[in-house]
This record gives C-alpha cells, structure tokens and sequence, in this order.
C-alpha cells in the first residue's frame, strides 16, 4: 500500500512541477520531500524511525488536504488540474486504509503520535 501512496504522491509531484512557476514547483518539492519521508517511514531501518513513521502519513494528508483546499478557493480551474486533485483524493483514501492496516482506527494513531512524543510509559497518564 505504501508504494502505491509513493506512486501517487510522485505522480502528482510531477504534474505540479510540470505546471511551472514558483508555486507549483514549491508543491511538487512538498510532495517529493513527503514521498521520501513516507518510504524511509515504511522500511523502519532505525527505532527512531519506526518511532515516528505515523508523522509522514499525517503530514502528506495535511498537505494533499490544503492543496485540494487551495485549488478550490483560488483556482485556475483546468482538467489536468482536476486530474491532479483526483489523485490527490484517492491518496487520502489509501492514507486512510493504511492508518487502519498500520494502527487500527485513528485513535491508534492518535495513540501512536503521543507515545512517540511522550514515550510509551507516560501514554496513560496523558
């Protein structure tokens, strides 16, 4: 699930950059810097790593989030535009379904993120 997510998140890096311009070329490198966190996230070679591997997930959502947002209020509306934003949906639903495969609702999540910033012993008490 994890490189289709990469695939995605690659694919439409790509179309940003293709676009032009400083802004699209500033969300496609977004995006590649996400792609990247995600894969090194998912192969989990160092604790501290596998530690905060729900902090990439969290961050790509946020971002196709405030993309999609962004090209709603402002625009320029286009097809490769909505091509772009098709995209960027079906990566927040694989988001979604691999929250659930990875930490069982989002409350594992949830769960998972203060562990990691509090510790596994102090989960509780927060």
């Amino acid at each position: 699930m994890t490189a289709a997510i990469v695939e995605l998140t690659l694919i439409t890096a790509y179309i940003h950059f293709s676009l032009g311009g400083p802004l699209f070329t500033l969300n496609a490198l977004g995006y590649l810097v996400l792609a990247i966190a995600l894969t090194i996230g998912a192969a989990r070679p160092h604790p501290l790593v596998a530690r905060f591997s729900w902090l990439p997930r969290v961050g790509l959502a946020g971002y196709a989030l405030a993309t999609i947002g962004a090209y709603v209020v402002v625009g320029p509306y286009f097809n490769l535009g909505w091509v772009a934003k098709g995209i960027e949906v079906a990566i927040l639903t694989l988001l979604a379904a691999d929250v659930v495969r990875a930490y069982g609702s989002p409350a594992g999540l949830m769960r998972a993120a203060i562990a990691s910033v509090l510790g596994p012993t102090n989960v509780r008490a927060a």
